[in-house]
């Protein structure tokens, strides 16, 4: 690590990888610096029993298939050997009394569906989603492109052109509408609702939050068109497969290297100094880190203290990971390969918990989203033994006490190992009201707290899994602050990439292959 470095990038996260990746493949000189063990950020894989492979936090893809950095590495990856499995049957919800809806890639089949429960909830699902289509270039064009780029100029003149000024003003007005706005005007009956109620929160938001509804349809959207794909054989593989790209191509992934300082000459930065006081000289370096962590370690800028006091972190994450002996028995039909489920009262149930989370409450009822990875990846465990995936986002960061009232919580506010269990049964009770048998099939269970999740990345600020609050003041060309352009950071050749950057949190690899486009890859 002599020579100069074209591109220096703190983290190896999605977004770093991509960036490393398309950097590297265009003929620069790039190498990332990670202070875990090992590479990935949220994306990693690890044993939950003997021959058995999990992913204690992100496993589902389809925000990478559905988008522009698949597309520039896609080929790659694949000729690595990493490979996407999906069913057929992306999500579905349960409700507590055992009725149950499920969502397909066939929108005939969806629509049948939605019919079946209410007449007339099939067609205004074909006539919402077709209208999102409609918008999709103009939408997707805004939520993953550059705001400030040439090419989301012309995009804005040319849909102005088309829509005239009052028609997009409509159309980006309509786009801010909530999730409850959305589902309450659309569909008659609680289950054809409480499907999508809860996708709201994949997105780091609530059901009453602006944009959210919009965000339930462009997830339904991609869920239609991609599925819910994990990656076989356990989120790392895609790791392995990046890095590869990286490596092949002359660059290099340090792992158990932390960075202590961007080194700023003149307004300049010229690299990055490690945690052993070695030096690192770059042309250019990439943050892939929270802009607390940027702005008051890494790089300090008093000038943004303002900004950083305002900036806020949204709930935190809850995981729990089951092995089980034998199949899920679901006590409702039609389950089995449905990959990410969603158990839930319904959209008041999803605004309840949610709030209750954000008051720094535990849930009395949590919305439980089941991942049943083997259902489509069935090598991840010997046979006849099922991995079931649990993520709760709705969970606070600071606990101040328990909705129901049964857990005690401690004073000070922090995860305990002995809170993260007790929360964890309640979780198991409401599994086991739906699933035959399913205590006496527990082989292994494991919890993972907020508190787990910050110490697994230290940008889960919180167990935060989104860099910060997806609200819309601090989203779009306003992430992370006000002022924001591009990953700009106002030193000269620093840029700021990460869930805390636009476009956002989420496995799409959005903001790395923005900033790497940029630098000319």
């Amino acid at each position: 690590m002599t020579a100069p470095l074209d591109i220096a990038i703190i983290g190896s996260g999605i977004n770093a990888l991509t960036a490393g990746a398309m950097l590297a493949k265009s003929g620069k000189r790039v190498a990332l610096f990670e202070r875990e063990d090992v590479a990935g950020g949220c994306m990693r894989s690890e044993t939950l029993a003997e021959g058995v492979t999990y992913d204690p936090l992100a496993t589902t893809f389809v925000l990478w298939v559905t988008g522009a950095a698949h597309g520039a590495l896609g080929d790659d990856l694949a000729r690595h050997g990493v490979e996407f499995c999906a069913t057929d049957t992306p999500t579905g919800v349960l409700l507590p009394d055992g009725r149950a809806l499920t969502y397909t890639t066939d929108r005939a089949a969806n629509v049948r569906a939605f019919d079946a429960v209410h007449s007339g909830d099939g067609a205004q699902l074909a006539a919402d989603l077709d209208a999102f289509g409609a918008d999709a270039e103009l939408l997707f064009g805004l939520m993953g492109g550059d705001p400030w780029s040439k090419s989301t100029a012309k995009l804005l003149a040319k849909e102005t052109w088309k829509r005239k000024p009052r028609g997009l003003a409509t159309t980006m007005g309509g786009a801010l509408q909530s999730m409850r706005g959305w589902l309450e005007t659309s569909f008659q009956d609680e289950l054809t609702r409480a499907l999508w109620a809860p996708w709201c929160l994949h997105a780091g938001l609530g059901p009453e939050a602006a944009f959210s509804g919009q965000m339930g349809q462009v997830i339904g959207f991609a869920l239609e068109a991609a599925g819910a794909p994990v990656i076989k054989g356990g989120t790392a593989d895609m790791v392995r497969g990046l890095i590869a790209i990286i490596e092949e191509n002359g660059g290099a992934v340090h792992t158990r290297t932390e960075v202590a300082n961007i080194t700023v000459r003149n307004g300049i930065a010229t690299g990055i100094t490690l945690g052993d006081g070695q030096d690192v000289a770059a042309k250019k370096v990439l943050a892939s880190v929270t802009p607390h962590q940027l702005y008051e370690d890494l790089a300090p800028n008093a000038d943004k203290e303002d900004d950083l006091r305002k900036y806020r972190y949204g709930k935190g994450n809850f995981q729990l990971h089951y092995l089980l002996d034998g199949p899920v028995k679901w006590k409702t039909d039609g389950l089995d390969t449905v990959q990410l489920l969603h158990i839930t009262p319904g959209l008041d149930g999803v605004s309840k918990a949610g709030n209750e989370a954000e008051r720094g409450l535990l849930p009395d009822v949590p919305t439980i989203c089941v991942g049943q990875p083997t259902a489509a990846d069935p090598s991840r465990a010997p046979e006849g033994q099922t991995v079931l995936w649990l993520q709760l986002p709705e969970a606070p960061r600071h606990i101040k006490g328990d909705a129901r009232g049964e857990i005690d919580t401690p004073e000070d506010g922090q995860w305990t190992e002995a809170v993260r269990e007790a929360y964890a049964d309640r979780v198991e009770a409401i599994l086991a009201d739906h699933i035959d048998g399913f205590k006496d099939q527990i082989k292994t269970r494991r919890a993972i707290s907020p508190a787990d999740l910050q110490g697994y990345n230290m940008n889960l600020v919180g167990g935060d899994p989104y860099g910060g609050a997806c609200s819309i003041e601090q989203f779009f060309l306003w992430r992370p602050f006000a002022d924001t352009v591009r990953h700009e950071t106002g030193i000269k050749n620093l840029y700021h990439i990460g869930a805390s950057t636009h476009p956002g949190p989420g496995l799409s690899g959005g903001s790395g292959f923005l900033t790497a486009k940029e630098l000319g890859a």
